[in-house]
């Protein structure tokens, strides 16, 4: 156990620790996780002070909702704490409730995130939700009438697949104060093609936490898929990148109600596959129903072919108009240095 979660333990148990606190300012200063936040000492005995408020809902969703191995006081401490108090102070410099996006592939750790920073934020004194690009998907049916006009879209995801105006419209009532019904989507439905159900009805919301595969992505040159890289090989991927670039202009009035934005960015988008091609393996070792390699990599492809992370998501990671901070996420699924952007 490394200093820093043993003087944690401490503090949470409620020792004597007085002494340990200048040791852990420096240890702030220090940390490079911790620098794109702004450290000082203020910030330190406030995140002493709240830590101590949060901790045992902490590690019950940690380890009863999120099925997370304890402890994870260093993450709790040098990332999902600043970064929480972050946001409560981009929300306390406008009027109006925070749209927060976040952009993130499989396996970068957006449910946890959301979550847990849904529990930070409240005891901040916020009525904070997390909404997903996800629950925007079209109906089952009219899914179904899609794929007759594009057989391309047989999997749900790319661009084309999501209802725009409703997003608009959600979005915008939760700017204006007003009770929102957001939709839910079950992807257990239909066997496994999912089909939205009830929606949940919402009120007085301070913060929304918005975040899916590619949200905040915008249209880039056309001219790049030319010498794209794999697995757009084909004339035919070429023509399906094109058009799913195309159709993702459509969605830029949607990422323009954001007003911040915070991408979980893996530095090899490869490891996307294998973290899927893991996850299969075990649940099948649990006598569940998974895919094969070869279905998780034709599945991984797809979505690569629709928006390839290197065409879409890299140039994003230094641009200053769209993005607010850089969360690099390791092979392990733990996260690297923050680094902000504007």
């Amino acid at each position: 156990m490394s200093s820093l979660s043993q003087w944690l333990q401490s503090l949470i148990a409620g020792d004597e620790i007085e002494s340990s606190f200048e040791a852990l300012v420096l240890y702030d200063r220090a940390s490079d996780r911790e620098n794109a936040f702004g450290n000082t000492p203020e910030k330190a005995l406030s995140k002493i002070e709240l830590i101590k408020k949060i901790y045992p809902e902490f590690s019950e969703l940690c380890q009863k909702k999120l099925k997370l191995e304890m402890p994870l006081d260093e993450t709790l401490w040098s990332l999902w704490l600043p970064l929480g108090m972050q946001i409560a102070k981009w929300r306390n410099a406008q009027t109006q409730p925070l749209i927060q996006g976040f952009l993130g592939g499989q396996g970068t750790g957006k449910t946890t995130l959301t979550e847990i920073l849904t529990l930070i934020l409240k005891h901040l004194g916020y009525h904070t939700i997390s909404f997903s690009l996800d629950d925007l998907y079209l109906t089952h049916a009219d899914r179904r009438y899609l794929q007759t006009q594009d057989p391309r879209l047989a999997r749900r995801g790319p661009p084309g697949t999501h209802d725009l105006n409703l997003g608009l419209q959600i979005l915008n009532q939760l700017k204006r104060g007003e009770p929102t019904q957001i939709p839910q989507f079950d992807k257990s439905l239909w066997q496994g093609d999912g089909d939205r159900i009830a929606p949940k009805l919402v009120s007085e919301v301070d913060i929304v936490l918005f975040e899916g595969w590619f949200v905040g992505v915008r249209p880039i040159d056309s001219a790049q898929f030319e010498n794209a890289p794999h697995p757009i090989v084909t004339a035919a991927d070429r023509a399906f990148a094109r058009d799913m670039n195309d159709r993702l202009q459509s969605y830029v009035p949607l990422w323009e109600q954001l007003d911040r934005l915070i991408v979980l960015y893996v530095p090899d988008y490869c490891l996307s596959q294998q973290w899927r091609k893991a996850a299969e393996h075990q649940m099948i070792a649990q006598g569940k129903p998974g895919m094969s390699d070869g279905e998780i990599e034709a599945f991984v492809e797809y979505f690569w072919r629709a928006l390839h992370p290197q065409l879409f998501i890299e140039p994003m990671i230094t641009d200053a108009n769209w993005v607010d901070f850089v969360i690099p996420i390791n092979s392990d699924h733990s996260s690297g240095a923050v680094r902000r952007v504007r």
